[in-house]
């Protein structure tokens, strides 16, 4: 049996949506992701919770109150709460046109608004609301200094309305996002804000990408054809890294990675997620998780009540077997004993 309560386990519902549809798999519904989750088991030990994507088809991001009140019966039914939410700002990117960034805030107020509502009924103890540029490292690389002065100042107004609903926005720091897409532009962010009301959201996936300057090739601090043998100087980068964005992390995502991208359906390419129990994964996740959820004293940071385990993109006949839910769950309680605490 776990020793450790805290922080609380969950599982992410929007990995059967993102990379799915019409060119790619059927969506998975929101009801099978949260059976999944439920039917999950290790030891006696099950998922706490779920983290949400506020979007369709899963989640009406209008809902009425009634709405509200029907979502927080189902997710209790399967004796889960709720913890993060993303928000669908993708409609609205902010190094787009003045209208764009409108539509940004728009729909960031009303993920703020769902997801306080949510808090207020009581299904919702923790947890923040994801955000990210809706911007292409692309775009933003045509005027760096442009790019971020626009990308400031739309984060900072974000935070008002943040602010204004007693939430806190996190930028989940994946390579697609431009203003995000290394570590060291995505600390940058993240100072220039310089906002309580803005953390860092790190998955140990996408944030590996950071360490091989995939989008960013100067900023790399692994090197050249490292080829992963010599742990040593994986640790020192996951260090130097971890140094910098660990003190604005306020969300935190365990995943596996095997040092490469992947994009299917209309997502960008990203950093892989897989399995927990991969073969090819480069992560030790329980040990490497350490460097997120320990300050450089090694003492526990105890930044946020709950962990997730995101693992977007994998094949739907992958995530209908009851094995991979109870193999993530296995690695979630493992960061939880290393790096938990009771409470």
């Amino acid at each position: 049996m776990s020793q450790n309560n805290f922080p609380k386990l969950h599982n992410a519902t929007w990995p059967g949506i993102v990379g799915k549809g019409p060119d790619s798999e059927p969506i998975i519904s929101f009801d099978e992701m949260l059976e999944n989750t439920a039917k999950a088991e290790v030891d006696g030990v099950k998922f706490d919770g779920v983290d949400i994507g506020l979007f369709d088809p899963h989640i009406d991001l209008e809902m009425d109150d009634d709405g509200v009140k029907k979502l927080v019966e189902k997710v209790s039914s399967y004796n889960l709460e709720i913890g993060s939410v993303v928000a669908p700002i993708w409609g609205g990117p902010i190094l787009g046109s003045k209208e764009d960034r409108a539509t940004y805030l728009d729909l960031l107020e009303k993920s703020c608004k769902l997801a306080s509502k949510l808090r207020e009924a009581g299904i919702r103890p923790n947890g923040i609301v994801r955000v990210d540029t809706a911007s292409s490292p692309e775009q933003w690389a045509k005027d760096p200094k442009g790019s971020q002065k626009i990308i400031v100042e739309t984060f900072k107004e974000a935070c008002k309305i943040a602010e204004n609903y007693g939430e806190k926005l996190a930028a989940e720091g994946e390579i697609c996002w431009g203003g995000m897409h290394s570590w060291k532009t995505m600390l940058e962010t993240l100072e220039s804000v310089d906002s309580p009301y803005l953390g860092f959201q790190a998955d140990m996936a996408h944030t590996l990408l950071y360490t091989l300057g995939y989008n960013y090739p100067e900023h790399r601090i692994l090197p050249e054809g490292y080829d992963w043998k010599d742990k040593s100087v994986w640790k020192a980068a996951l260090k130097e890294m971890t140094d910098a964005l660990r003190p604005w992390t306020i969300d935190f995502h365990v995943a596996q990675n095997d040092a490469t991208v992947f994009g299917s359906g209309s997502h960008d390419k990203t950093g892989r997620h897989c399995l927990a129990n991969d073969p090819n994964g480069k992560l030790d996740i329980a040990e490497d998780a350490g460097y997120w959820l320990r300050d450089e004293k090694g003492n526990l940071t105890k930044a946020f009540n709950h962990i997730c385990w995101d693992g977007c993109m994998f094949p739907n006949a992958v995530m209908s077997k009851q094995d991979t839910w109870n193999n993530i769950l296995a690695a979630l309680i493992q960061v939880r004993e290393a790096h938990g605490w009771k409470a």
